[in-house]
């Protein structure tokens, strides 16, 4: 997948982790994109956390590990990452 990053951003790059808006919010900024044009892909309450707080909407991925979490918040729920182009494309 590196390939296809145009970075990657490492714990060192943030003062406050997850679920503090900081990671995303420092990922913007390297980016130069903004909230409104970005969709988050979790698995994590803490990164939902994280998302919502920094103003991004966020699409959680179903699975075992996060059936058990509050996902309430979430702009989407998918099953499977192939969702995540339909998101992208309007198409849901």
């Amino acid at each position: 997948m590196r390939p296809f990053m145009e970075f990657v951003l490492a714990r060192e790059d943030y003062q406050q982790p997850k679920p503090h808006p900081e990671p995303y919010l420092t990922g913007l900024a390297r980016f130069g994109a903004r909230p409104a044009e970005t969709l988050v892909v979790e698995d994590s309450a803490r990164g939902l956390t994280s998302a919502v707080a920094a103003g991004i909407d966020c699409a959680v991925v179903h699975n075992d590990f996060t059936k058990t979490h509050d996902v309430s918040r979430a702009t989407y729920r998918i099953k499977t990452l192939a969702e995540v182009t339909d998101i992208v494309l309007g198409r849901r």
